[in-house]
């Protein structure tokens, strides 16, 4: 074989050798520095001008320095969770920029010397302006008042002619006496016989809850106020609830004490009271079964008490004025009657129900009209009525238990702030013994029944709107027929 093509420079063999070996790598290790390649000096100058790559790209860098300066924030509600802000806030702010700054008081001097400044015959010109509760408290205030106006405010305010004014001031003494109750027949204190144990009876058991001689007397009856037949509410026990709220459990019993629930009559009554804004709220739920069709007499069979020809259901004293009766008569007509069954005029019934596309069905929901659908408020006192038909489980035979109609009467008030039977607008005007009170102006906007019934179900408050229940303002009372 010639030497050219065995192992020459040109050869066969040569050529594949060369073409297969792998290519030299451009970039050389040097020494002394590893990591930088041998670049010509013209790259490596034109290299110092560009900026050094980011660790995270702007979207993630702006989204950490975000959550860092957010994290001590609540992401559904927004609030700040450092306590540490929060109490640094709480010294800058000025909580009590509606408040006079307490320090005012301590730097201003006695006001005795003004006080003593004037004669005692002046002072006892002033109080003659004042009625005895007013001309006592005054004189009650500081010594140098009692001083200046002696014993006289007391001496009138002893008399048997003032005995409610002697009453409205002692009412204003019962945070000093957690053992006693102010007796309002007799003027004055009593020690509680059963304290911390003072239940609500009916009206015809004998519950005295301190020792009074005037306790069987009828010229004098203590206050209360009328709920439904044979059930009342003492003035007493609104003073005892609402004493243990403001002052103490040991000054009266727990509100859900007065909770109740009874039947008579064939109708059933259930009680339940709420306070709010230091007022003691009532709401009584009474309801009978009613049969469909009733007549005239029948409804007030069924509406009225026969011992005193109250209603059934609870009421304030205006209940004759106005149209709360007709609202219920109203009422007792949309309870829907049965179908007469004979063969006409069933075939007859089954044809409408066919073409107007309906079904009969005896236990459907009534509906109301516009009548005796809205809720209804006295005027003369804080009461609301709200008037409705149910569907209510019929139990009187275990054996065939069933539903029926029913009439639901709901009536909500406010029985004041328990200082005193005339001290109190609201006591005072639900018994009706105070004129001129009107509940629209007093009221507002705000109903009775929907501040009691968020109180304990936030879902559900009535519904209906408001309207007087006597828009003509006519007020005959018993006189009138309209009621009966």
């Amino acid at each position: 074989m010639p030497a050219d093509t065995s192992g020459g420079k040109g050869g066969f063999r040569s050529f594949f050798s060369s073409s297969l070996r792998p290519k030299k790598s451009r970039q050389v290790l040097r020494k002394g520095n590893a990591s930088a390649p041998d670049l010509p000096a013209a790259t490596q100058a034109a290299s110092k001008d560009v900026p050094e790559m980011p660790p995270l790209a702007p979207l993630q860098a702006h989204r950490e320095k975000y959550k860092a300066s957010n994290a001590q924030l609540d992401t559904q509600l927004g609030e700040n969770r450092d306590y540490t802000t929060m109490i640094h806030s709480i010294g800058i702010q000025d909580l009590n920029k509606d408040q006079d700054d307490p320090m005012e008081y301590d730097n201003r001097p006695p006001g005795e010397p003004q006080i003593a400044s004037l004669s005692p015959a002046l002072w006892q010109e002033i109080a003659s302006y004042l009625n005895p509760t007013e001309a006592a408290c005054l004189a009650f205030s500081t010594i140098t008042l009692y001083r200046r106006l002696g014993p006289r405010p007391w001496k009138v305010l002893n008399r048997p002619e003032n005995r409610e004014y002697r009453c409205d001031f002692l009412s204003y003494l019962t945070g000093f006496f957690p053992h006693h109750l102010l007796c309002f027949p007799c003027a004055i204190y009593h020690i509680r016989t059963q304290e911390g144990h003072e239940r609500l009876q009916p009206a015809d058991v004998v519950n005295p809850l301190y020792d009074c001689p005037n306790m069987y007397n009828s010229v004098l009856p203590p206050p209360r106020h009328r709920i439904t037949h044979a059930r009342n509410l003492p003035f007493s026990f609104v003073q005892l609830v609402l004493r243990a709220r403001r002052y103490g459990p040991e000054y009266g019993i727990p509100l859900e004490s007065l909770t109740r629930r009874w039947k008579r009559n064939g109708w059933t009554h259930n009680t339940r009271y709420h306070i709010h804004n230091g007022r003691l709220l009532m709401r009584v739920v009474s309801q009978t079964f009613a049969d469909p069709g009733l007549p005239p007499t029948s409804q007030r069979m069924l509406l009225y008490s026969r011992d005193d020809y109250w209603p059934y259901f609870s009421a304030c004293a205006h209940w004759r004025d106005g149209e709360l009766m007709n609202v219920c008569k109203c009422a007792l007509t949309h309870v829907p009657e049965p179908r007469q069954t004979h063969a006409l005029l069933g075939m007859e019934h089954k044809m409408k129900d066919t073409f107007a596309g309906r079904v009969y069905d005896p236990n459907a929901i009534a509906s109301l009209c516009g009548k005796c659908r809205p809720m209804r408020r006295c005027p003369d006192c804080p009461t609301e009525y709200l008037v409705e038909i149910k569907l209510t489980e019929d139990r009187a035979n275990p054996k065939s238990i069933h539903f029926r109609h029913a009439i639901v009467v709901t009536r909500w008030s406010d029985l004041g702030d328990g200082s005193s039977p005339n001290l109190s607008p609201e006591w005072a005007a639900c018994n009706g013994d105070r004129e001129g009170y009107d509940s629209f102006a007093v009221l507002g906007k705000r109903a009775i029944s929907s501040i009691f019934e968020s109180a304990f179900t936030a879902d559900t408050l009535p519904g209906q709107r408001i309207i007087s229940m006597n828009p003509k303002n006519k007020r005959l009372g018993e006189e009138g027929t309209n009621w009966y």
